[in-house]
């Protein structure tokens, strides 16, 4: 019986000639990464584990991304055990103020991640690594604390979902919209426990921003990961940013799949998700029937923040203004990204439009700050969850979309897609 990308990357990695789906296995790790929330939890259960060091010093990675700047003296207290840690564990990836970015933007920047290797975050989103051809999926902070003391980590193999992506989108149609649609088309627990994973001659049309988002998002839908075949623009990816030499493995043409979805890409509209579920989709030209005012809008967040992103707000900001009932807060996801965006006059379009550039932060999306939603408030947001109380009250509403459709409903004050403008 043939395997999966994902199942050869953990068959590799647990030393076995081949795996089956439900087949329980302790396999190798090559990165664990924690941020400053689940980093301090982590830390209490490592003391447990009676080890005086990390299993690698090159192979644990700490972003503390969620609440930094320090929001607060608990977010203080939490940076400050982490920074310790990391101090007395010698972590030679350790990311703080000044050197900081969004963890899943920042590692792939920074060239720890790459094709072919097994990464676990105490993160929900770090299945974004996926994009690069890897096996990267979210853990709790106990497993994290083991996987720093061992190296290694228990899974159980998931089976597959294969999507067969075809054609090319239009023109404002990116991929988080192909993936919103795909939320919507199988449902939050539509890819339970399974690998996403994304095939077909439409991915040639795809970025890697795009692979980014989709990845990301994968846990939308329940999954375990979410996965692309690690193509050319996947390896000269991770060869320009310094990342070990990519591993690549492809699925068996007997790999078997739960289910075959084939997508073609040049039907999509921008999509945007409605409160309060990923799920809960609609494309652009109903969603705009809706009249839906808003009160914000936030464009940022591991999912969206990247250089691609900030291009397209800075394209349809430039030379107009936003609604003047709507707060704009707009995030690039790392430092060299806010620096990209400087030289390329990026922050005076935002600014001149009337928006608040902020430096790298989770903040909005989580709720935690800048950018919290009061009482009834409506956010359009290119942030991964609109659950009830994302973003602040509990009844307030977050809908999420493309950078695209985040800056053009900034302007108009309603969600709005870019061609309405």
């Amino acid at each position: 019986m043939g395997m999966t990308m994902t199942q050869k990357i953990i068959a590799e990695h647990a030393g076995l000639d081949s795996v089956r789906a439900g087949q329980l296995v302790e396999a190798d790790l090559d990165i664990v990464m924690g941020n400053d929330i689940t980093t301090a939890v982590a830390l209490k259960e490592f003391k447990k584990t009676g080890a005086k060091g990390v299993f690698d010093k090159e192979k644990v990675v700490i972003v503390l991304d969620h609440f930094t700047p320090n929001k607060d003296i608990k977010a203080a207290e939490q940076c400050k055990a982490c920074r310790g840690f990391a101090m007395d564990m010698d972590v030679k990836h350790f990311y703080d103020v000044g050197e900081v970015g969004i963890e899943h933007a920042l590692l792939p920047e920074k060239g720890i991640v790459s094709a072919g290797q097994i990464i676990i975050g105490a993160d929900s989103h770090t299945c974004t690594y996926g994009a690069l051809g890897a096996f990267s999926t979210g853990v709790g902070s106990t497993d994290m604390a083991i996987g720093m003391a061992t190296g290694k980590a228990w899974f159980k193999v998931p089976s597959a979902i294969k999507f067969i992506l075809t054609g090319k989108p239009a023109k404002w149609v990116s991929g988080k919209d192909v993936i919103l649609h795909i939320i919507g088309l199988i449902g939050v627990d539509g890819a339970l426990y399974k690998s996403m994973e994304f095939v077909g001659n439409g991915i040639q049309y795809l970025s890697m921003d795009d692979r980014f988002s989709m990845a990301n998002m994968a846990i939308e839908a329940g999954a375990k990961n979410g996965i692309f075949p690690a193509d050319d623009k996947a390896v000269e990816y991770c060869r320009e940013h310094g990342a070990k030499e990519p591993v690549i493995y492809e699925a068996d043409e007997d790999a078997v799949y739960d289910e075959v979805i084939t997508i073609d890409l040049s039907e999509l509209k921008p999509t945007v998700a409605f409160p309060h579920l990923p799920e809960n989709t609609k494309p652009i030209d109903e969603a705009e029937k809706e009249a839906v005012a808003i009160d914000q809008v936030v464009i940022g967040s591991c999912t969206n923040g990247r250089i691609s992103d900030m291009e397209v707000a800075a394209g349809i900001l430039r030379g107009r203004h936003v609604h003047k009932n709507v707060r704009t807060i707009i995030i690039p996801a790392t430092q060299e990204i806010y620096l990209e965006c400087v030289k390329r006059g990026y922050v005076e379009d935002f600014i001149k439009a009337g928006a608040v550039f902020s430096v790298p932060t989770c903040g909005p999306c989580l709720g935690g700050y800048m950018g919290i939603l009061a009482s009834g408030e409506r956010c359009v947001s290119t942030t991964n969850r609109n659950f009830v109380g994302r973003m602040g009250a509990k009844d307030s509403e977050v809908y999420l979309a493309s950078p695209a459709v985040a800056a053009a409903s900034a302007i108009a004050g309603r969600i709005a897609g870019p061609e309405s403008i």
